[in-house]
């Protein structure tokens, strides 16, 4: 039995660090689907995303939700938002990555976790510990420096942050899986895109028609790369502990950014650099504070009336559980 679950452990890990390496490592394949546009190559990967998902789904017959998803208006349109906040998420991110704009996007992961955190706090009013506000204002100094690094607001990192930060609060409201949700998503996404890429085609804009086969497959794949990495983080979720897949989930901002600066050759001057830094150390703090969190020992109390007031369990209990779900949530760059 230990045998089985150490061999567990290993097999979710290793699918963990696949799912997060192929979303680090996504940056070197936007760039190949040139000389389609950004809304172009989105639109490919709303359509394609479906077909391959709709065909896994259909091979492993797992159809029961979507009829009880579609009894429910209040889910369905839950499902909507997080399409369009996906849809805007997606679209930003492979616009940086083929504007030269790779190390911008990828601090937009690495502040997501701190985002996600002052989310909770201004919109369901969760209580912070001292050294999580301490992580939140460090952050926010780095985008003030980052600010004047730049000579404006880094508003492509605030954009994907922000956009994906959403994204996971509704996709815990929505409670799907990821394959699931990504159907579901991509199904409400699949028209417009289809509709899109018509037009082009109807006036001769459709790289899909007028380049090669090579680049028409290339286009194609945007289901395989957005949906692979999907199933193996379904696989590592199930089998490793969530403070495993918050650290982890740093991989995947970490190879962006030397992507950015040791492939594409970014520019990084010092005050990018100091304004990183400050990110880093904002996350170093956070990651602690909730490693230790997570194994202080639980004391064991008598429920009373007020432990189960929800205004105690709405105000405590999500802030250190937001932590550490913010950290884990995939990422879909």
């Amino acid at each position: 039995m230990a045998g089985t679950s150490k061999g567990e452990h290993r097999t979710g890990l290793l699918n963990g660090v696949a799912a997060y390496g192929m979303w680090g490592l996504v940056p070197l394949y936007w760039p190949l689907l040139k000389p389609a546009g950004a809304v172009e190559i989105l639109a490919h990967r709303m359509v394609w995303s479906l077909v391959f998902v709709a065909g896994t789904l259909l091979f492993v017959r797992r159809w029961g939700w979507a009829a009880e998803l579609l009894r429910q208006p209040r889910r369905l349109g839950l499902v909507a938002l997080a399409a369009t906040v996906i849809t805007v998420n997606w679209g930003v991110y492979i616009w940086a990555v083929n504007s030269g704009h790779v190390v911008e996007a990828s601090l937009g992961y690495f502040v997501n976790p701190l985002v996600t955190i002052a989310m909770g706090v201004l919109l369901l009013k969760e209580r912070l510990r001292s050294v999580q506000w301490a992580a939140v204002g460090t952050g926010f100094t780095a985008v003030v420096v980052l600010t004047i690094g730049y000579g404006r607001p880094p508003w492509i990192s605030l954009c994907l942050a922000l956009s994906f930060a959403t994204y996971g609060l509704v996709k815990k409201k929505v409670a799907l899986g990821g394959v699931e949700s990504l159907a579901a998503e991509t199904a409400i996404q699949f028209l417009p895109a289809l509709g899109y890429l018509l037009w082009l085609t109807a006036h001769g804009d459709a790289s899909f028609v007028n380049g090669s086969t090579g680049h028409a497959a290339l286009l194609a794949s945007t289901g395989i790369v957005t949906a692979l990495p999907l199933v193996c983080f379904g696989a590592a979720a199930i089998r490793v502990p969530l403070s495993t897949l918050g650290l982890l989930q740093y991989l995947t901002p970490l190879l962006q950014f030397v992507l950015g600066v040791f492939y594409f050759h970014e520019a990084m001057p010092p005050e990018r650099w100091a304004g990183f830094a400050l990110v880093w150390l904002a996350l170093v703090l956070l990651t602690g504070d909730a490693l230790r969190f997570a194994r202080r020992p639980r004391r064991i109390t008598v429920p009373t009336a007020r432990a189960k007031s929800p205004a105690m369990s709405g105000a405590e209990a999500p802030a250190e559980s937001r932590a550490e779900a913010s950290a884990a949530t995939p990422s879909d760059a």
